[in-house]
């Protein structure tokens, strides 16, 4: 692990790679899953006041889950999430001409449409924040749908926290992000393998 402030870092972030394929997986990880996206309080509030622009963007699938449950919703988990579809994609998911799945929000938000570019929890995905009364725990969440993502970030050789930077600065802030930048050299040149 790797400490700064009261955020606690899984090595993974600094030792596995990834590159996200989505010619290869498709937006596999707006599809699959028990539950929808994480989302903070705040983007609650964001999501209500942007559905009106977003909502026309969706499919009718997408438009009756959310007249039925909202722009959000708690799960079985007592988490606060965006609705998913029959158990499967997100309500926010658009599928383009060749299948791959986009998020319609951060479309909204590159028409200059929204000011929101999506949830943060999607943003650092496969990144997932745990937390805790006196700190976060920050691992690399490792699933058979991202198999095309490790390998390109392992042939590119770009660790996740890399491939991650805008997501890592919009969370965290840029100082934290060159804290972590600092980590890794530091890695590099103490593997902890080799204590």
């Amino acid at each position: 692990m790797v400490q700064i402030d009261d955020k606690l870092i899984s090595l993974d972030l600094f030792e596995k790679h990834f590159i996200c394929d989505l010619p290869k997986c498709l937006g596999a990880c707006c599809v699959e899953g028990e539950s929808g996206a994480p989302l903070e309080e705040e983007e609650t509030t964001i999501l209500e006041k942007i559905l009106p622009i977003v909502k026309p963007m969706l499919s009718e699938k997408a438009q009756a889950e959310i007249d039925k449950n909202g722009a959000w919703e708690v799960d079985g988990d007592g988490d606060m999430v965006t609705p998913i579809i029959n158990g499967r994609e997100c309500v926010y998911a658009l599928f383009d001409e060749k299948g791959i799945c986009k998020c319609a929000i951060e479309q909204a938000y590159n028409e200059g449409k929204v000011e929101f570019r999506k949830p943060v929890s999607c943003h650092l995905y496969p990144i997932r924040v745990s937390k805790y009364k006196d700190f976060e725990a920050i691992n690399y969440h490792q699933w058979h749908i991202c198999e095309a993502a490790r390998l390109l970030g392992e042939k590119e050789q770009v660790p996740v926290f890399r491939f991650l930077k805008d997501a890592i600065t919009r969370k965290y802030g840029e100082p934290f992000y060159n804290e972590m930048e600092e980590a890794a050299k530091l890695l590099e040149e103490n593997p902890p393998d080799s204590l």
